[in-house]
């Protein structure tokens, strides 16, 4: 299937690493230009940029954000829309945080942070894209979910009522605005094999292949993918969809 965003420009948050680093790929590789941010990790942030700007010149940029700042969204916005690679025609909303702990243990702090950074930065965002979309009549939105929020998973009350809540935002969103051509999907990752889960030590890796149908966990790529795809005209007729991409997990 032939995906080819040449001028299209794509907003990526929490596009320095992980999940997101491997979106700002794809888009590029597909044509677009690519504005990302980061929050934390400047230095490994800055270095990925150099090595995309080797490869794209003149097709990427890095933005320091927090996004469960609304203020820092909406400035954001404003500043990419004025930028060399011109008006945004699709948003990812992909920047979140963990802050596990069994709920008995786990405190109020660490259920604010999750829910303002995951939920509240989604949120944001889309709502500071939002009016120049709608005037576009043809824009997308995708939106990182995970399996968490579509099953319980011991330790995450917090991450999963976000995820879940990210699904429900989703839907809504498609609803409200897809008589102005703008369509929003999510998808929804399991395991994926990124820096974090990196650090597990291998009987943990192994334990959770044999949880997973297909025995192992996927790729960052595997889920960049996907995304691009949501991100193309190929996918002009999905809206309001939560994309399952777990290696059989929720079955």
């Amino acid at each position: 299937m032939l995906i080819d965003l040449t001028d299209k420009h794509f907003l990526v948050t929490g596009g320095g690493r992980g999940i997101g680093k491997a979106i700002v790929l794809q888009l590029l590789s597909a044509g677009a230009s690519v504005s990302f941010t980061y929050n934390y990790g400047k230095e490994t942030a800055m270095f990925f940029l150099q090595e995309l700007l080797q490869q794209f010149p003149g097709k990427a940029a890095l933005y320091q954000a927090d996004v469960k700042d609304e203020e820092q969204s909406k400035a954001l916005v404003s500043e990419i829309e004025k930028s060399p690679l011109g008006s945004l025609y699709g948003l990812v909303n992909n920047a979140g945080i963990t802050a596990d702990a069994p709920f008995f243990s786990m405190t109020t702090a660490m259920w604010k942070d999750v829910m303002d950074t995951n939920l509240n930065g989604t949120y944001f965002l889309s709502k500071a894209v939002i009016k120049a979309f709608i005037r576009k009549k043809n824009s997308k939105i995708i939106n990182v979910s995970s399996v968490s929020g579509i099953r319980g998973a011991v330790g995450q009350a917090n991450y999963g009522a976000t995820k879940a809540a990210i699904i429900s935002l989703t839907k809504t969103l498609a609803m409200e605005f897809a008589k102005f051509n703008l369509q929003v999907n999510a998808v929804a990752p399991g395991f994926i094999d990124t820096e974090m889960v990196a650090k597990m030590n291998e009987q943990d890796k192994k334990k959770i292949d044999q949880m997973i149908p297909m025995k192992r966990m996927g790729t960052t790529a595997e889920v960049a993918n996907l995304v691009v795809f949501l991100c193309s005209e190929n996918s002009n007729y999905i809206t309001g969809q939560t994309f399952v991409i777990d290696g059989g997990l929720t079955l």
